[in-house]
């Protein structure tokens, strides 16, 4: 069977809704699948656009590591130095290298150790205003911490809140001004974007959520409105690779800072051998090399998986408009590839 067939099959199998990007040497692997609009039976195509959650984290690192090749912060730049917004039960030593790595500590408005249904956030707070970084701080701001600042790692979207307002704070715009500038633009991602769920653009996959009953709703009322430093991007699958490219090819930053944002750093599961750096989640080696990069991004209606293995090049991004899917098609090109 060849690989397209194969990748068919495990397209129906799956019943899988989204799209792909594969690339390993001269071979690419692109396609889709499903509906990007499930009412008006429009399909999902190559070019669709789809959020990917918290896969749009690494976006914020990059922004963070090129305001300090700048020399605006550096690493240890405190939060209490860099806000002047009051966080009255925060650790005073809480650093971006903290935030970055997701050892602050700081509550999470969004504690997946203990939640694990985000739509419920939602429920009793209107998701139509929440636009912007500073939205979100009703929701911690006034809460003590979780744990010590820098005694473990506990995966933590408040943080990168704080990320976002910080490089809002030092680059006197908007966080979303400052990544489609400095990030989507210099890489030719042209269909990237942080759109609002109300004015969605051409080509922009609804996301879906299966009911007890079988029947489908969309996401509109369960995620925020607009995404910001925590997540909720829209991306093509080409756009991602794009990206990938240009980080590759230090275009963004320069060679020795790519280094600093792509070293693995906090133990994450240690029989594994995975790690967590500024760029996210890697899986490493015995010689503490690293074998790929790992990216994930979960909310209702949106499931995002890419990989990056740096020494034969191989990025395979997955964009899924439904809560599964992407983590079984991404395993799959793996072993085709």
């Amino acid at each position: 069977m060849n690989v397209q067939n194969k990748l068919q099959k495990s397209l129906k199998e799956l019943s899988f809704s989204g799209a792909f990007y594969a690339q390993k040497d001269e071979e690419v692997l692109i396609g889709s699948n499903g509906f990007q609009n499930r009412s008006e039976r429009i399909t999902n195509q190559v070019k669709t656009r789809f959020s990917i959650a918290s896969g749009s984290k690494i976006f914020t690192s990059v922004a963070i590591c090129m305001l300090v090749e700048m020399g605006k912060i550096s690493f240890e730049t405190k939060l209490i130095d860099c806000l002047d917004i009051k966080f009255p039960y925060f650790d005073k030593e809480i650093t971006i290298h903290h935030l970055l790595t997701h050892t602050s500590g700081v509550p999470d408005y969004f504690d997946e150790e203990e939640m694990d249904d985000y739509e419920v956030l939602w429920e009793s707070r209107p998701m139509y205003h929440v636009r912007n970084p500073k939205d979100f701080l009703p929701l911690f701001q006034h809460e003590r911490m979780q744990a010590d600042v820098g005694s473990s790692f506990r995966y933590n979207n408040s943080g990168y809140i704080l990320l976002g307002l910080m490089i809002e704070h030092v680059a006197q715009c908007s966080f979303t001004d400052f990544i489609e500038k400095h990030i989507f633009r210099k890489a030719n991602m042209q269909d990237s974007g942080y759109f609002e769920m109300d004015r969605l653009p051409k080509s922009t996959a609804f996301g879906y959520i299966v009911e007890p009953d079988g029947t489908w709703k969309t996401n509109m009322y369960s995620i925020p409105v607009k995404g910001g430093p925590d997540g909720g991007a829209y991306v093509t699958v080409e756009d991602m690779a794009k990206f990938w490219q240009s980080l590759m090819g230090y275009k963004f930053l320069s060679k020795k800072m790519t280094e600093i944002l792509l070293q693995p750093r906090e133990v994450v599961v240690a029989e594994d051998g995975i790690y967590y750096g500024y760029a996210g989640y890697m899986e490493v080696n015995e010689h503490q090399e690293v074998i790929k990069y790992i990216q994930m991004g979960y909310d209702p209606g949106v499931n995002y998986r890419a990989v990056y293995e740096p020494k034969s090049d191989m990025l395979i991004v997955v964009c899924s408009n439904e809560a599964e899917g992407a983590y079984e098609l991404l395993k799959e090109m793996e072993s085709i590839l």
